[in-house]
């Protein structure tokens, strides 16, 4: 919370409600003038140090949970549910959105909820309904998926690890065996049935597969030694304050991997090295000792204040254009929301081209342009004849952002981009020949006498 301003006006609101107080009442024990806690709660002030400080005081009330997830994901993930085409002639603009959210948080959290319950039936947005995945999502896009505290840990870590190695797999191996009493095991791939990684307490082996390759062999014992920061994670799973036990698992998950890709590829030292080689990904995960989906999932998190990276996004899709990682990062970029990724998108060529970075400019119906940069990958592990899973992984970037990217050399932004959707269920583009559906909401017309470009017209706006 120190890293930025915290709006939390809903929050506030409630706990003086639950307390039976006016404005006037609070803001007298608070020591701040009525129309002053009327601007916070209205979000139109933040909440300043001094302010927790005095709720904290005179309310026994915990700072922490003035950070809990705002109305519907906040105002970013409401901005893209409104982007929906549904809703273009009501044309809400940024400031009522805010009124919205501070004036009924309760309505525009059942809006959320309703709209990506519909929306995820219809196969448009996300679909997140009840899926604990997606409540972690939702709690890792207000964070925006960077996590200050556990970037600082890491980094503090890798540091130390260096200066006892300059090979980083045996240092945190030493550092297992001699802290954690636990040594390093690779096992035959019949022995783990199964499983990539294993700890057995009674034997006191961190257990791993000989089917992983070198950069998932650092990151299992990476994640291993996030119990140094078992702090800073509980303190974040706290304030999540999950009701679902496997939401609040899956998170913990997500942190302890974000702590293991930043001991591996440290903030700073990252960063820099981004910035030096225009993000080219191939030197990235050389230098580092990583994989490919590893450096692109950092590349969504390099936001601490005062030495920001470029705010990428990341989807990781199937042959099936089924999403089974999306991380908007700091890029605000609707295209991570899609349930299944427009088919025009280059990532589905990246199956077909296993060995090289697909590059492509596309234009969104609202007529925002985005770079991207997609490359097929393979998890590792498995033996001959065992079926073998194959993802493409795409990086996106704001095309004004990208022109200086390694990987956009030779591309002329000026030329026309691809036009997108967010999927045929939420795409209004009436000449797409592409289309497999209508859009939803939108209603079917069928002609006898003409058959356009796209095999499925609808009534426009």
């Amino acid at each position: 919370m120190a890293d930025r301003k915290l709006f939390a006006g809903h929050a506030v609101r409630r706990l003086r409600r639950g307390l039976g107080l006016t404005q006037a009442a609070m803001a007298e024990s608070l020591g701040v003038s009525a129309s002053y806690l009327n601007l916070v709660e209205r979000n139109q002030r933040p909440l300043s140090a001094t302010l927790m400080l005095a709720l904290a005081e005179s309310f026994d009330f915990d700072p922490r949970a003035l950070a809990a997830a705002e109305p519907g994901g906040g105002e970013e993930a409401m901005r893209r549910r409104l982007a929906d085409p549904l809703f273009a002639d009501l044309d809400i603009d940024r400031t009522e959105l805010t009124e919205w959210l501070a004036g009924a948080p309760g309505g525009a959290e059942a809006f959320a909820r309703t709209y990506d319950r519909v929306a995820g039936a219809a196969g448009v947005g996300a679909g997140e309904g009840d899926d604990p995945g997606a409540a972690v999502r939702r709690e890792v896009e207000r964070w925006r998926n960077h996590f200050a505290d556990l970037d600082a840990a890491a980094e503090a870590l890798a540091d130390e690890l260096r200066i006892a190695s300059s090979d980083l797999f045996g240092a945190m191996a030493e550092r297992l065996r001699v802290k954690h009493q636990l040594t390093i095991r690779v096992m035959p791939i019949e022995v783990l049935a199964g499983l990539r990684v294993r700890v057995d307490l009674h034997a006191r082996q961190l257990q791993l597969s000989e089917a992983l390759d070198p950069p998932s062999r650092v990151f299992a014992l990476a994640r291993q030694l996030a119990g140094e920061a078992r702090a800073e994670v509980d303190a974040l799973v706290r304030g999540a304050d999950f009701s679902d036990r496997v939401a609040e698992r899956l998170y913990r998950r997500h942190l302890t991997g974000y702590f293991a890709a930043g001991v591996m590829m440290p903030y700073a030292r990252f960063l820099r090295a981004c910035e030096s080689t225009g993000y080219d990904l191939e030197l990235l995960r050389r230098r580092f000792g990583a994989s490919v989906e590893q450096v692109a999932h950092r590349l969504t998190t390099m936001q601490r204040i005062g030495a920001r990276g470029l705010p990428f996004f990341m989807v990781r899709v199937d042959r099936a254009g089924q999403v089974s990682k999306r991380f908007a990062g700091a890029s605000g970029s609707p295209l991570v929301e899609a349930a299944v990724p427009c088919p025009l998108l280059d990532s589905y060529s990246a199956f077909a081209r296993p060995d090289e970075r697909i590059v492509q400019l596309v234009e969104l119906e609202d007529g925002t342009r985005w770079f991207t940069s997609s490359r097929c990958v393979a998890p590792p592990g498995g033996w001959a004849g065992a079926v073998r899973a194959r993802f493409a992984v795409t990086l996106g970037l704001a095309a004004e952002l990208a022109t200086e990217l390694a990987a956009a050399r030779g591309l002329d932004f000026g030329a026309e981009a691809v036009p997108i959707g967010l999927g045929c269920r939420a795409c209004t583009r009436t000449d797409c020949p592409q289309r497999s559906v209508s859009p939803a909401g939108r209603t079917l017309l069928v002609n006898d006498r003409e058959i356009g470009v796209s095999p499925f017209g609808f009534v426009g706006d």
